[in-house]
């Protein structure tokens, strides 16, 4: 953890991260320019770390900050949104208390060491969002997920979703059929045996089935594919050194090492059966997110991810939560072909030579062969040691033409959510220090945008958001 301070020297984007955010109710959103779209209706949801300070300690990472959802609503009446933070157990806690009394990713638990053991992480619900027909799930990686209204935002409390039992956590990146509505994800099981629990569930999100397998070590994995009929899962070869975790005298992030020597593991699981097709090892790398999966007419599994070549990554989201940060960590669009049946690498492709992060595809393509890839990145020239993200673009696999939105200077746009024919993003503006929504032709995106709505107060930076039709 670190003293709070004020640096002037800060980049502008830091103005989205430093002050812990406001809520606001439903609020009726003014069109700054443009109009909304006659055929855009439904319900953008997205969800980040919105509180990164307590009692004038700074976090220890950006994963630790406390999870706030934005709803924005477009009906034939305009575009309302609502902002409330997801009022876990620990948020209350350390609300009522005005400091911090749990530990988490980036730091442990303040006080005596036996408070490393008590409190020694914090579900922060921060990191994705799924809409299911009745409720709203705040996800986080190693916990259960919350359970919000799907209007209000009112927190109802953890949910199990009927099958999440002795301790078993529920990721943040879930993949849904977009025929079948059948839901998947996974959770890491930590201890002296790691497990890698794997989940069905139909499109309530109730769990149907589930199925674990052994892992190596205590690895990072954050992110897995749908690909036809498979799961598959890319284990990097960071491992966490659970002794000084253990011990109170260090905290998650800054015990994960970077092993190459491991390689990267391969799991491939059939979807109906939740067995274990295959395991194999290809060469190391790091991702956070895939973009998708498919398999193509050979039968051979095609992934795409934004790929690192070391774990530098961490260190410069650890970095962004003090609001300055000086660790450059490059990422590439690149495509994994492999044989399903045999987890044997044929190839490793680099599609893109531009940092790409948040990459995703529209719903309807999930698990199926996509000609687009949408997005986050960064702006040629861009320093990207100093910076954050501040572009969104599409790829074009067809036309292997990738097209950009620049917002513009000081201006930082979050992961782009393709509907329909549109692109959402909500924007942080550090020239004005707010935020709004933006909505973009998805075949125009170099243009401007269709239609600019004001939101009531700064909406922090956020990692991942989801659409839900009306």
């Amino acid at each position: 953890m670190q003293i709070l301070d004020k640096d002037l020297n800060q980049k502008a984007w830091a103005g989205g991260v430093i002050e812990p955010a406001n809520e606001f109710g439903l609020t009726q959103l003014p069109v700054i320019s443009g109009q909304i779209p006659q055929g855009l209706r439904g319900t953008l949801y997205r969800n980040g770390p919105a509180r990164l300070e307590r009692g004038g300690i700074r976090a220890g990472h950006w994963f630790d900050g406390d999870g706030a959802i934005l709803a924005v609503n477009f009906t034939d009446a305009g575009a309302s949104a609502v902002y409330r933070y997801v009022q876990t157990t620990g948020y209350q806690e350390e609300s009522t208390a005005g400091k911090y009394l749990y530990g988490n990713y980036g730091m442990t638990a303040p006080g005596p060491v036996w408070n490393q053991w008590r409190k020694p992480v914090k579900n922060a619900a921060n990191t994705s969002v799924l809409a299911l027909p009745d409720k709203l799930l705040a996800l986080w990686e190693g916990g259960k997920p919350y359970a919000l209204d799907l209007q209000t935002l009112e927190t109802c409390g953890e949910d199990d979703l009927s099958g999440l039992t002795d301790g078993l956590p529920y990721s943040a990146h879930c993949k849904q059929d977009p025929q079948t509505k059948e839901i998947f994800n996974f959770g890491v099981s930590t201890g002296l045996n790691s497990k890698l629990n794997v989940y069905k569930s139909d499109s309530t999100g109730k769990i149907v089935r589930k199925a674990a397998f052994p892992i190596d070590g205590l690895p990072l994995l954050h992110d897995f594919v749908l690909a036809g009929q498979y799961l598959i899962f890319f284990i990097s070869p960071v491992r966490l050194n659970m002794f000084p975790v253990l011990l109170g005298t260090g905290n998650y992030s800054d015990s994960m090492k970077w092993q190459p020597e491991l390689g990267t593991q391969i799991l491939v699981v059939d979807r109906d059966t939740l067995s274990l097709v295959s395991r194999g090892e290809t060469e190391p790398w790091y991702q956070w997110h895939f973009a998708n999966g498919y398999v193509n007419s050979s039968g051979a599994a095609i992934v795409d991810i934004a790929r690192y070549e070391d774990f530098q990554t961490n260190q410069y989201l650890k970095e962004v939560a003090t609001g300055k940060t000086q660790t450059p960590a490059k990422s590439s669009l690149s495509r994994v072909i492999f044989n399903p049946q045999t987890a044997k690498v044929t190839a490793i492709e680099q599609i893109l030579d531009r940092h790409c992060e948040f990459p995703n595809v529209p719903a309807q393509y999930v698990g199926q062969a996509s000609r687009y890839t949408y997005m986050s990145s960064f702006r040629q020239g861009t320093n990207i040691s100093q910076e954050i993200l501040n572009t969104i673009a599409r790829f074009d696999h067809k036309t292997d033409t990738f097209t950009e939105a620049y917002p513009g200077e000081n201006r930082y746009p979050s992961e782009p959510i393709p509907v329909d024919n549109w692109v959402l993003t909500v924007v942080y503006d550090g020239n004005s220090h707010s935020s709004e929504v933006w909505v973009y032709d998805s075949d125009r995106l170099d243009e401007e945008p269709v239609c600019k709505l004001q939101l009531p107060s700064v909406i922090p930076h956020s990692f991942h958001g989801t659409w839900h039709s009306a």
